[in-house]
């Protein structure tokens, strides 16, 4: 299957560059380009995309509002439907990079990514799995947990209300960053129930990946700054 990539950045050279590297790859189309977020919006309305790499910091529209526009819904709720959007970032801790995820994003690349771990991270994100890692997203809500509103414990309990008990369990692990192998060793189950219960976890939840998982976590008072349940 031929993965669909549209690439929004202000930087004509910078597009080129990303262009250059995914046309050599037989499974990975260029659809569309735009230099702006607002932009995106219009191509968008007329073409079919799978995976979109979007930039956080453009004129008339960034890339975070883009993100919320393309992956919500007006209530919030995440679009089954929409494109997979990964976020460039200039730096590795950058508070729009964490508003995107909250957006709706499947994960962050740095601008300067190895051509190989960017073509992976494209067919990643295609795939249904996020790129990036819990435990870097967590140094992100770690590193703005301060400027973030204070999350609510009383907010737990409504948030888990789907999921059975072993499902809280399964996911205050995901939260923390555990693998599937290692939260399979943690609860004495095979991976592959443990792949299951995550997938069921994800749908019940409303939730893309792993990575919303954590956010969550830490919005509804199971996680802390600093990783820990």
């Amino acid at each position: 299957m031929t993965i669909r990539v549209m690439l929004v950045d202000d930087q004509e050279l910078l597009r080129t560059g990303f262009r250059m590297v995914l046309q050599s790859q037989d499974d990975i189309e260029i659809a569309a380009e735009a230099g702006d977020g607002a932009r995106a919006l219009e191509v968008l309305a007329g073409t079919s995309v799978d995976v979109i790499l979007m930039d956080v910091r453009m004129p008339r529209m960034d890339g975070v509002q883009a993100t919320g526009r393309i992956c919500l819904d007006a209530d919030g709720t995440p679009r089954p439907d929409a494109p997979k959007v990964l976020i460039l970032t200039t730096f590795d801790l950058d508070e729009y990079a964490f508003a995107a995820l909250r957006a709706g994003a499947s994960g962050f690349l740095l601008k300067d990514v190895p051509p190989t771990e960017l073509v992976a991270a494209i067919r990643s994100v295609h795939a249904g799995d996020a790129v990036v890692a819990p435990t870097t997203t967590r140094r992100m809500i770690d590193q703005f947990a301060e400027v973030l509103p204070m999350p609510k414990a009383s907010g737990a309990q409504p948030a888990l209300a789907p999921l059975t008990e072993r499902e809280r369990e399964v996911f205050l692990l995901v939260a923390q960053g555990l693998s599937n192998s290692e939260i399979a060793a943690s609860l004495v189950l095979s991976e592959a129930t443990v792949k299951t219960h995550v997938g069921r976890i994800l749908a019940k939840l409303g939730l893309r990946d792993r990575v919303q998982a954590v956010v969550l976590a830490y919005e509804a008072g199971l996680l802390r700054a600093g990783g820990h349940a």
